[in-house]
C-alpha cells in the first residue's frame, strides 16, 4: 500500500506475473499435438514490453480481486498477453482496476538467445487467442545524461532470478525510485508547505537487454517529456556507466496530480506547472 491508502503501481505488475505463471503452470502437462507445453512457458521466457493502464485505486479489501488474462497475439518467436483485474459485482458487472499487456518472447537462457515457440506452446496458447489489434507505440525518445536527473540503480540480491538476471517486475520499481527523487527535487523547489500526491495512470516498459546482478550500480535517467493540466509524462532509460550510449531499459510513465479529499484528479498550481513547463521546454 502506498500513502494514500493505495495499492502500488509496481504490486500490480507483481500480480499480473502471478497470474501469468498460473495460466501456464495449469495447462503446462496438457497434451497437444507435437507434445505437451511442459515448464518451458513458466521458466523459459522473457518480457519484452509491458503496457499497463491504471483505470482506477484498488484499495485493501478481504475480498481478493480476480485476473483474467487471455492471448491476443501469437507470432513466430514471441506472443502477446492481455489482463483485465477486476472485482465482479452482485449484478455481474465489473469493476475494472487495471488492463494490461505483456509481449514475451521464448528464450534459451544455456545459449542466451531467443528460440521459436514450439508446435505444443502455440497450440496451448491458441485456446486462449482472442485477436486484438496491436496498439500503435509512441516514438522513442533519447533521454539525455544530466547530473540533476540522474539516479544509481543498485542492483539488489532478491531482484534476480536463478540465471542472475533482474525480474521483469523489478524494473518497474528501479523507475519508480528514480521517478520519486526526481519529484522530491522539483518539491524542493516550490513554496514550504506544499504538498501534493501523484497517481500513475499508464506505464510503458520496454526490455531491451537484461540486467543483471553486479556490484557497480546501472544509470537511470529521468526527463519531463510534456505536461498537462493534472498530468505530467516522463520517461527514463537505464543505461550501464561503461557504455552509456546502449539503452538496457526504457519507461514511458503518465502522473496525475491527485486530490485525496476528493479521489479526484486536480490542476496543477501556477507555480508547479511552471516549473514543469519549464523543464519539459528545457529537453
Amino acid at each position: 500500500m502506498d500513502m494514500l491508502g493505495h495499492v502500488n503501481n509496481v504490486r500490480y505488475v507483481d500480480y499480473l506475473q502471478e497470474a501469468r505463471v498460473d495460466l501456464f503452470r495449469s495447462h503446462s502437462h496438457d497434451r497437444y499435438d507435437g507434445g505437451t507445453p511442459g515448464e518451458a512457458l513458466v521458466e523459459g521466457i522473457v518480457v519484452v514490453r509491458h503496457e499497463v493502464t491504471y483505470l482506477r485505486p484498488l484499495l485493501f479489501s478481504r475480498t481478493p480481486v480476480t485476473i483474467e488474462v487471455w492471448v491476443t497475439r501469437i507470432r513466430t518467436a514471441s506472443f502477446t498477453l492481455a489482463y483485465e483485474v477486476f472485482h465482479e459485482r452482485a449484478d455481474g458487472t465489473r469493476r475494472v482496476y487495471l488492463r494490461a499487456s505483456t509481449v514475451l518472447a521464448p528464450y534459451r537462457f544455456d545459449a542466451e538467445q531467443p528460440r521459436r515457440l514450439s508446435d505444443a506452446e502455440r497450440a496451448m496458447l491458441e485456446q486462449f487467442l482472442e485477436p486484438e489489434p496491436a496498439a500503435k507505440r509512441p516514438a522513442a525518445v533519447a533521454v539525455r545524461p544530466a547530473p540533476e536527473r540522474h539516479y544509481p540503480v543498485h542492483v539488489r540480491f532478491s531482484d534476480v532470478d536463478v540465471y542472475r538476471h533482474v525480474n521483469n517486475v523489478m524494473y518497474f520499481e528501479y523507475f519508480q525510485e528514480a521517478r520519486i527523487r526526481l519529484i522530491t527535487d522539483l518539491a524542493s523547489e516550490v513554496r514550504e508547505g506544499a504538498r501534493y500526491h501523484f497517481v500513475v495512470a499508464q506505464t510503458d516498459v520496454d526490455y531491451h537487454r537484461a540486467l543483471t546482478l553486479r556490484s557497480d550500480p546501472y544509470d537511470c535517467w529521468t526527463r519531463i517529456a510534456s505536461v498537462g493540466t493534472s498530468s505530467v509524462t516522463m520517461e527514463a532509460a537505464i543505461t550501464a556507466p561503461e557504455d552509456t550510449d546502449t539503452v538496457l531499459a526504457r519507461a514511458r510513465v503518465v502522473l496525475v496530480l491527485f486530490d485525496p479529499a476528493t479521489q479526484r484528479p486536480t490542476p496543477f498550481p501556477d507555480e508547479h506547472r511552471a516549473l514543469l513547463d519549464r523543464l519539459a521546454a528545457a529537453e
